[in-house]
């Protein structure tokens, strides 16, 4: 069976920055255990599946190298890039998704892709779990949690790309993640996200984390409308903005590579 297969760079217009995600459009679903070992395979943060429906709408699928993922942004803008590609004249993209409602996607004039998610507002938490202490190697100054996992908060940018995780100690708060976060010296906001029990080490960019972090820091700013920087190696830009239940996060995305997989018949 041969299927086609695109790599782009999301969170950026450059290649070789943001976050890769391997895309895979299908007519209809390959077992999972098939969808699983292409993650595998590919090695990169999401590989990301969709099918289509009735006009605008696609069930859409992630998973990383470990497991399937409940929600993931970067391989939905990556998603979103290859289907207003292929259909120039679409106004909005609509993902259906087991865990998160549906996430839509509209280009804008700019040229970069906006999405809507859940919002998913960060709780303070009374006690700190030992195993994200022990794992962090600056002590943050406050810590919260939402659904998909602990916020620890730093006093300024430089904390935050000067934290080395202990990995072998953030595994432990699974199946939550770590995402790290301070005000930013020229962006409102700065974060890295750490996923042992997910999918890696450390996260490029992490377009889902936004759905907690732009409320979060929203609030402490007085801002609906925030610019943020993921400082990992490969570093992405995101855009926010707040509006009641949702949180719109956009950004590039660039095309790295075509090709055709050839797996086994299903």
């Amino acid at each position: 069976m041969k299927l086609p297969i695109y790599q782009i760079d999301a969170f950026t217009n450059e290649v070789f920055k943001g976050n890769s995600a391997a895309v895979v459009p299908l007519e209809s679903w390959l077992p999972d255990a098939v969808m699983q070992a292409i993650a595998v395979e590919n090695n990169l943060s999401e590989t990301v599946f969709f099918v289509p429906g009735a006009e605008d709408t696609f069930a859409i699928r992630w998973f990383s190298p470990l497991k399937e993922i409940d929600f993931c942004g970067h391989a939905t803008l990556a998603s979103a890039y290859v289907i207003f590609e292929k259909n120039k004249d679409m106004p909005v993209i609509k993902f259906l998704t087991k865990a998160v409602g549906t996430l839509s996607a509209v280009k804008l004039q700019d040229g970069s892709i906006e999405m809507s998610f859940p919002k998913r507002s960060p709780e303070q938490l009374e006690t700190i779990p030992s195993s994200l202490l022990e794992g962090l190697s600056i002590r943050p100054k406050e810590v919260l949690k939402n659904q998909q996992a602990y916020f620890a908060i730093y006093e300024n940018e430089q904390e935050v790309k000067d934290v080395v995780p202990d990995l072998r100690k953030l595994i432990e708060l699974g199946p939550l993640g770590v995402v790290v976060t301070a005000p930013g010296d020229d962006h409102d906001f700065v974060s890295r996200y750490f996923w042992p029990a997910n999918g890696g080490e450390e996260d490029p960019v992490t377009g889902s984390i936004h759905a907690g972090l732009a409320p979060f820091w929203g609030s402490r700013l007085g801002k609906n409308n925030l610019v943020a920087l993921q400082v990992s190696r490969r570093t992405g830009l995101l855009r926010c903005r707040i509006e009641s239940d949702r949180v719109y996060v956009s950004g590039a995305a660039v095309q790295y590579m075509e090709g055709v997989i050839d797996i086994p018949s299903a």
